[in-house]
């Protein structure tokens, strides 16, 4: 049997908030437009960059909500040549639910509203993209909760028994649109009502809580 563990990646393997929020603030305000909440900012991660701008702005027309979008990503770049965007550690203890894992049989990998592009940096950064199997973003697939990326990652690895596991009411709902269990984590950018609303079948309170719960 093949397991396949997927995770999602801001706010479930690494904590990114400030980054996002920061390139999100700076689209906005360049556009001269009122800069959103950072509660509200943090509500979309998870959305692809377009819909998530889109759920911000759900009056504007769509040619707006790409600008942004491309304006979201000039201001990640800007900030990233120049320094100021802040560290996105992983959250305490991920490495080691990585390797417990691995050791377990289990296949790894990750679906994201990120880019090819960022999603790469981030692994790279850390030191971990050899422990996935399967990478699905954004720029090959329709925003959460829509299961493309998922079922694609389920095909790569010819899952037998796949699990979603992520911060957000979308990982959630894309879990049960794909047909497998759902997973919540309660360190990341939703209330664990939200999770549970999504379809979560469990929440993990804690990081160390995750191969036991996946076992």
């Amino acid at each position: 049997m093949t397991r396949l563990a997927v995770f999602d990646c801001d706010g479930t393997l690494v904590d990114s908030q400030a980054n996002i929020c920061m390139a999100m603030e700076d689209a906005f305000a360049g556009a001269g437009m009122t800069v959103p909440a950072r509660a509200a900012i943090r509500g979309i991660v998870g959305l692809s960059l377009v819909e998530a701008i889109a759920v911000l702005l759900p009056t504007a027309e769509a040619g707006l909500h790409r600008q942004l979008a491309a304006d979201y990503r000039l201001a990640f770049q800007r900030r990233r040549a120049n320094g100021s965007l802040d560290d996105e550690p992983l959250f305490d203890g991920i490495l080691e639910v990585l390797a417990t894992l691995l050791e377990r049989g289990w296949l790894l990998g990750v679906a994201t509203g990120k880019s090819d592009r960022g999603l790469a940096h981030i692994l790279a950064q850390h030191g971990i993209a050899e422990h996935f199997t399967t990478l699905q973003t954004a720029d090959r697939h329709p925003s959460k909760p829509d299961p493309a990326m998922l079922l694609a990652a389920m095909a790569d690895a010819r899952a037998s028994e796949t699990v979603m596991i992520g911060d957000t009411s979308f990982d959630m709902a894309m879990a049960k649109a794909a047909g497998v269990r759902a997973v919540g984590v309660a360190w990341g950018y939703h209330d664990v009502a939200d999770l549970i609303a999504g379809g979560a079948d469990v929440v993990a309170s804690e990081v160390a809580m995750l191969p036991g719960l996946l076992a």
